[in-house]
């Protein structure tokens, strides 16, 4: 334990940040194939990106007609992760799925 000592002074430094930014946010899209199922498709973002099935059918159908459908915009760990588990999920299943991301 340190002792106090006449004549001694302690000071304190810190900085304050003048503004916090926000992560930088990702779009999390599904590619279309000519293999993976419409239904796996819903079932997907129905499941891991949290959709109703309105709103679920709604981007597959997106998918399926341009080409590629945003799922969902994520910070960059989230969205690597959805990725992931769609592509764990896609393999179980025998279909060559794709997703990606692109920074927003």
């Amino acid at each position: 334990m340190q002792e106090n000592r006449p004549g001694t002074e302690e000071k304190v430094i810190s900085k304050t940040r003048k503004s916090l930014q926000e992560p930088p946010m990702y779009r999390v899209l599904l590619h279309n194939d000519d293999y993976t199922t419409m239904d796996f498709v819903v079932e997907l973002l129905m499941n891991v990106f949290q959709k109703s099935f309105e709103e679920a059918t709604r981007i597959m159908l997106r998918i399926h007609r341009s080409g590629a459908g945003v799922c969902g915009v994520y910070t960059y760990e989230v969205a690597e992760t959805k990725i992931e588990t769609v592509h764990q999920l896609a393999t179980e299943r025998g279909f060559p799925l794709k997703s990606s991301m692109e920074k927003v």
